[in-house]
């Protein structure tokens, strides 16, 4: 992690975004730019909770380990997203950790300067809310599908939230570089069975891998993989 002097791009921060227009000096003299690079770790699970973050530049993955040591990706994070914010209730540890998979740059606001602008900033308290309620309900939905999905209808389902959340670049390709084995333990499976859905699809043309370039090439057949056991 290093200190930036630097300032964050205000339109792009959801802190900035919410906060009434008299309070965003106030954010300028409490928060801390910080940079991240590709493979560091943010925040670590278990670690006392000592603020938020609001990511202004680059990609995270958010994740938890289980057995073994094992890996469970929650979810991928980018430029105007909120981490840390799952440390805040009855716990004052960080329930998960936050790797950046890219060079990130963050304000990072303290814990007791974030509650005081929660007081007195009702707009951005609200958004809040609405972004906790917005992510509970894609837990659920994804502990659903982890459930009833098959593994096939589980990639599936993953590369259209990729390309859905990220977007695509000039090439058409899914706008975010990932490991075989992040992508596999997001979707809920071993790296084995990961590569054996991915090869299939591949050979039957429905997606194409260039490294770790990702197009999808028959967004209905994946719709459909995707459907399959959700009802």
């Amino acid at each position: 992690m290093k200190k930036n002097t630097g300032s964050c791009a205000a339109g792009n921060c959801f802190l900035c975004r919410y906060c009434m227009p008299e309070w965003v000096p106030a954010i300028e003299l409490h928060k801390q730019v910080l940079t991240f690079k590709k493979g560091e770790v943010i925040f670590k699970e278990g670690e006392k909770v000592k603020g938020i973050y609001f990511l202004n530049s680059g990609n995270a993955k958010v994740h938890k380990y289980w057995a073994q040591g094992k890996e469970m990706i929650l979810r991928f994070a980018k430029q105007g997203d909120i981490l840390g914010h799952r440390g805040f209730g009855n716990t004052d540890v960080y329930p998960v950790s936050a790797t950046a998979l890219q060079n990130v740059s963050a304000c990072f606001i303290e814990t007791d300067f974030f509650l005081k602008t929660l007081k007195v900033n009702p707009d951005l308290t609200l958004m809040l809310m609405m972004f906790y309620s917005g992510e509970l309900q894609e837990a659920e939905r994804r502990m659903r599908d982890l459930a009833h999905m098959d593994v096939k209808g589980r990639i599936a389902d993953t590369f259209l939230m990729l390309q859905n959340r990220f977007g695509t670049d000039e090439a058409g390709c899914i706008n975010i570089e990932l490991t075989r084995q992040d992508i596999a333990s997001f979707a809920g499976t071993i790296y084995e069975t990961f590569f054996k859905v991915v090869s299939e699809m591949a050979r039957g043309k429905i997606i194409k891998i260039t490294g770790k370039k990702i197009k999808l090439l028959k967004l209905s057949k994946l719709e459909t993989f995707a459907r399959a056991n959700t009802n």
